[in-house]
């Protein structure tokens, strides 16, 4: 079963169009027209070994907001693409990532209810030119699409760049454990409902 999804979605706003394979090799191919949330969905893809290729055009020239939030969202419509019904799937996933003095934690599940609790002091309000308000809003929006629960807890640390970095290594990794699929559960929603 291939497990691979191609979702456009055009606003207003932006015009994106995300590929993504859960199967993958851990490449990324990207241009978002934000060259920190590229630097940081390279991790997504990295740590969790899928293969991800988004291309948007926005309205960058009023700020990133709109580029960011629409990126998770069809980022999001992507996961569930691509995990379809969700059969055999580990369904949970966790990680701890330290960078230096910055340590971060993650837990997923793909419960089929969208959930976001997001636990971070950045220690400035910019990383660059990147407004770090917009990684809650980037992950705000996976989850809404995706429907899955995720607690990020930025535990630690005193560089902003450092602290965004261990967030989304530790989703990749996270994502990675949940997306496995377990032969023990093949044919199987890991829910004792029956539905995800």
């Amino acid at each position: 079963m291939s497990r691979i999804a191609d979702i456009k979605r055009t606003t207003l706003e932006t015009d994106i169009q995300v590929k993504l394979n859960l199967d993958g090799t851990g490449t990324a191919k990207l241009h978002t027209g934000v060259p920190f949330l590229e630097h940081m969905l390279e991790q997504i893809a990295l740590h969790g070994l899928i293969d991800l290729e988004i291309n948007c055009q926005g309205d960058n020239h009023i700020d990133d907001h709109h580029t960011v939030e629409d990126i998770g969202i069809t980022l999001g419509m992507a996961l569930s693409q691509a995990l379809g019904d969700k059969k055999g799937i580990q369904r949970y996933g966790h990680a701890y990532v330290p960078l230096d003095e910055a340590l971060s934690r993650v837990v997923i599940d793909f419960s089929g209810r969208p959930g976001l609790e997001f636990y971070v002091t950045f220690s400035r309000p910019h990383i660059g030119n990147f407004d770090v308000d917009l990684v809650r809003e980037f992950f705000q929006g996976l989850v809404n699409h995706a429907a899955l629960t995720l607690h990020i807890d930025g535990l630690r640390g005193l560089n902003a760049h450092h602290q965004a970095e261990t967030l989304f290594k530790a989703f990749g990794r996270a994502l990675r454990m949940a997306i496995t699929i377990d032969p023990k559960l093949s044919g199987v929603k890991p829910s004792t409902k029956g539905l995800l």
